[in-house]
């Protein structure tokens, strides 16, 4: 049963990044992230998850502190304390905060490991667009912009390499298409494509894993799932890490394409190189379940999300279409 407090709170969140999103004023944008903030809150505490109220007040406490750095960025922009590349400088860090792309991203894979899967989901998504909307109003690709870029593709590769934790990884995944999201950010059309089809993908994924109970890798080896079910966890992971044909390389596909018309030469290179890293711990996570031998009776049932899971397979291989009608009409 859905408690009426839940659907509340789940409303001024939303109502909390519209404010911010809409607003013309840095008053109004951080007064929106406040709400926002307030109203999550108790949406992430759960009685079933002992942990989820230790990482509700790690991350309010985190946020607090951001918003707070977020404030002072705005009254010394507009009295003009310090240089103002030095005041843009303290407003991006505190949004990449917010948003937990790399280095500001201490606090995202440990509250997302206290979290179930649909505050994940809320997490690594919904919370992300306001920030990143204030941060494409108002950026302007220089050297911070660029570091940081480079900095969450080296650190989600490596760091995700090594995880058994499915939530930590998708944790690191995030903090991967962050880096890419504000690649993109040059060109509008192209950050809300990749955005859009970013939460399509972390939505499919994150539903199967909900559906199958898992919270580790070797529970998905190890389960007596059906082929539909491991087929579909097996295309969602590369499909996130961005293998053609799958749907996942098609944004990625169209911010390489704007950077190499931005010159953009170099970043463009080293973001292609850094995501075989990605693409690797995918790769390592879905052989296993892939070639992993299961027994199965003539007689079982069949899985009545078989349906359901078929066509969440055919959104992720619609990338050869999308693609085609794409550049023909760009």
């Amino acid at each position: 049963m859905i408690k009426l407090s839940k659907i509340s709170f789940t409303i001024t969140m939303m109502i909390g990044s519209m404010i911010t999103i809409s607003s013309y004023t840095w008053m109004g944008m951080w007064m929106g992230l406040e709400i926002n903030l307030l109203s999550i809150i108790p949406l992430l505490t759960t009685k079933k998850n002992i942990y989820s109220t230790e990482a509700a007040i790690k991350y309010f406490i985190t946020q607090a502190l951001t918003s707070s750095i977020l404030l002072m960025s705005i009254l010394i922009l507009s009295t003009n304390l310090i240089n103002q590349k030095s005041a843009m400088m303290i407003l991006y860090s505190s949004l990449m905060t917010k948003m937990g792309t790399a280095p500001f991203h201490f606090w995202f894979p440990e509250i997302i490991e206290g979290l179930d899967w649909m505050n994940c989901l809320i997490m690594m998504t919904w919370q992300k667009i306001a920030p990143a909307m204030i941060l494409m109003s108002s950026m302007n690709m220089n050297t911070f912009i660029y570091i940081t870029i480079t900095s969450s593709m080296l650190i989600s590769g490596i760091m995700g390499v090594n995880q058994t934790s499915l939530r930590k990884i998708m944790a690191y995944s995030s903090i991967n298409h962050m880096a890419w999201m504000m690649a993109s950010m040059n060109n509008e059309k192209i950050f809300y494509i990749y955005l859009s089809i970013y939460i399509t993908m972390s939505s499919i994924f994150i539903f199967t894993l909900k559906s199958n109970n898992s919270l580790y890798i070797y529970q998905m080896m190890t389960s007596n799932q059906s082929p539909i079910i491991k087929k579909t966890f097996i295309i969602n992971l590369l499909s996130m890490g961005g293998l053609p044909p799958l749907l996942g390389f098609f944004p990625k596909w169209m911010v390489i394409n704007s950077m190499i018309q931005s010159n953009d030469l170099i970043l463009s290179t080293f973001m292609v190189m850094t995501t075989l890293l990605t693409l690797y711990f995918y790769m390592q996570i879905s052989m296993p379940i892939l070639t992993m031998y299961k027994m199965k009776m003539k007689w079982s049932k069949k899985n009545p999300q078989q349906f359901f899971m078929n066509k969440m397979n055919m959104i992720n291989l619609l990338s050869i279409p999308v693609c085609t009608i794409w550049f023909n009409f760009y």
